[in-house]
């Protein structure tokens, strides 16, 4: 069984049982969260698609940690004219383990 969510713009394909990281949600570490934009459900030969999303469909998830993402480095420089600089960024993330997933679009 598995299912297609969509959460901050991105998609992602999840099972009960895996982790996955998604851009920061404001969530304390250890609480259940349900994501209700469900763009896919498939239980063997049972497909649900939604236009674009599955009525009254769910994915519980619980909030394992919150963390940095590795730093990158942002780097602009102009030839011929002494002009460099150079900038890094770690983008937050929040790692999810994904409970369920209610709902198959079925009837």
């Amino acid at each position: 069984m598995f299912s297609i969510i969509e959460h901050a713009g991105f998609q992602y394909k999840v099972s009960p049982g895996e982790t996955i990281r998604v851009p920061l949600i404001d969530a304390e570490k250890g609480s259940e969260i349900s994501i209700g934009r469900v763009l896919l459900t498939s239980d063997g030969d049972a497909v649900g698609i939604g236009t674009p999303c599955i009525e009254n469909a769910t994915v519980t998830a619980r909030v394992v940690d919150h963390g940095k993402a590795e730093k990158i480095l942002i780097v602009k420089k102009k030839r011929r004219k002494d002009y460099q600089r150079v900038n890094g960024h770690r983008q937050q993330y929040t790692t999810l383990e994904i409970i369920s997933i209610n709902g198959s679009g079925k009837e």
